[in-house]
């Protein structure tokens, strides 16, 4: 059998493909990054094609840099940025909108109509989710009542929805397959998670007709084979999971309690809570953490709009800095204590606050103020988050974990390390291996194909490569922290 798998990694700011050995080590990879579009204020949207071309693109260069053969790589896993809504044209696959990014806010009235209105105790009763822009359904519904003909098209069964997994298996498999795993349906606002099945009552709500629906399958299953032509073999898509959930199973956080944080465009803060689903008190969501051999494994997850995306806006949007790397010694230079906060709540503000209508501020600015310690603030607001997010759970009645797992691009950063560690008072690991997300799909193909006995295997493959020990004072801390929940206060709306 062969021992390499392709792991599809499509993010919110670049597609990526990685193939891996059995043993979960990287053996090549391809990035590139893709347009953001900001249509208006708290709109974020991407170019399907786009979506799509790059990410076949990565995966043939991933192939070309492994130096293998195709017909060497056994099976692929298809990880995706979650939330972000697709609909497309059952014959021809193209899509008749832009696709709507998990982070767009466009339908906060319409969720706060619906809330309004009493909804949302029985939406997350179900789906174990709040009613917010952040989750597919509205954004469905938004799509079928503003693109002419959109809804009659698809009360007719022309159209398919799905998000980024779905699309892709549909464009791999030359349309010969319309399905999704059970990770990524319960990010929809439409999938009943204790049944584990579309619920009726919530298509009827958001006006959804079923017919545009994928079916559902477990993260580790016969999801479709690709077509020949586009990467020179038909290979089987064998794991799919939503990018969070696939970075718990990269991580191998398989016993109830233990937790990981990712950090990318956005930071997810996901903690294993076994068999049964957790209802929290605090704003947090109760999802799907992975599904296999139809038994499912629930998990609560904090959810940060923005983590990278601060960096990258540093870059980008006000050309404080060349490179994300530069940040590291930017940090170094000022210490944790500058004084300035940044609340990046350029969407909108997360768990555990849900305020879809706050926006972003720096507070504490002085006229000897540099582009340092604005760095450095936004280096430490991820941080903080992660801290509002770790309150949360233990308010819920976790039990703080004994260390954090982290991963994703942003945790290369051994300054922003120690203060999360220091900022949390929780030893923080960092893996050998950090595109975890990545990695868990790779996972869910490998164990499905017989690669991996159980997930027992799988952890043993897991391995630290350093960990970060907090060594702040706690009085230090708790003033640090202080005054970060004094500025989000600030820009809570209505307040």
């Amino acid at each position: 059998m062969s021992q390499y798998l392709l792991a599809i990694d499509q993010g919110t700011t670049s597609s990526r493909a990685i193939v891996f050995s059995a043993l979960g080590l990287p053996v090549a990879s391809a990035q590139q990054e893709f347009k953001q579009y900001f249509p208006r204020d708290g709109w974020v949207e991407h170019d399907g094609e786009e979506i799509w071309l790059t990410t076949l693109k990565v995966c043939r260069e991933a192939i070309r840099q492994s130096g293998l053969n195709v017909a060497e790589i056994a099976a692929i896993g298809i990880t995706n940025q979650r939330e972000t809504t697709l609909v497309w044209d059952a014959c021809s696959g193209a899509p008749i909108h832009p696709a709507i990014v998990w982070q767009d806010r466009r339908t906060a009235d319409y969720c706060a109509e619906l809330k309004a209105a009493g909804h949302e105790a029985r939406v997350a009763a179900r789906t174990g989710l709040l009613i917010d822009p952040y989750f597919s359904a509205t954004k469905l519904r938004w799509i079928l009542d503003n693109v002419p003909g959109a809804r009659e098209r698809a009360e007719r069964g022309e159209l398919r929805f799905g998000t980024v997994d779905s699309f892709l298996l549909w464009r791999l498999t030359g349309g010969r397959v319309h399905r999704t795993d059970a990770s990524n349906a319960s990010r929809t606002l439409l999938f009943d998670i204790h049944r584990q099945q579309w619920d009726d009552e919530l298509l009827a709500l958001f006006d959804i007709p079923r017919s545009l629906l994928p079916e559902v399958l477990d993260c580790a299953a016969e999801f479709g084979v690709t077509r020949e032509d586009l990467l020179g073999a038909a290979i089987p898509v064998l794991g799919m999971a939503g990018d969070q959930q696939a970075a718990l199973i990269g991580q191998t956080c398989f016993r109830p309690g233990m937790v990981k944080s990712t950090y990318g465009t956005g930071c997810f803060m996901i903690q294993n809570t076994g068999s049964q689903p957790v209802v929290s008190k605090n704003r947090l969501l109760t999802t799907v953490g992975y599904r296999l051999n139809g038994q499912v494994t629930y998990a609560v997850e904090g959810s940060i709009f923005v983590a990278g995306a601060a960096v990258q806006w540093l870059r980008d949007g006000i050309k404080l800095i060349s490179h994300a790397r530069d940040t590291e010694a930017l940090a170094a230079q000022t210490g944790d204590a500058c004084g300035v906060y940044l609340v990046p709540a350029f969407t909108g503000l997360g768990a555990p606050y849900w305020d879809p209508k706050a926006r972003g501020a720096i507070f504490g600015l002085t006229r000897d103020t540099g582009i340092k310690e604005i760095v450095t603030a936004g280096l430490q607001s991820v941080c903080y988050q992660t801290r509002d997010l770790l309150e949360a759970m233990c308010q819920d009645g976790a039990t703080a974990p004994s260390a954090l797992r982290v991963d994703g691009g942003m945790v290369e950063n051994n300054w922003l390390m120690q203060f999360l560690a220091d900022i949390l008072g929780v030893p923080v690991e960092r893996p050998e291996v950090t595109e975890t997300t990545a990695l868990g799909v790779a996972y869910l193909a490998g164990l499905h194909l017989g690669l991996y006995a159980d997930l027992d295997q799988i952890a043993r493959l897991w391995h630290r490569q350093k960990r970060f020990s907090p060594r702040m004072a706690d009085g230090h801390r708790e003033k640090l922290y202080a005054g970060w929940l004094d500025a989000v206060q600030r820009v809570r709306s209505g307040t």
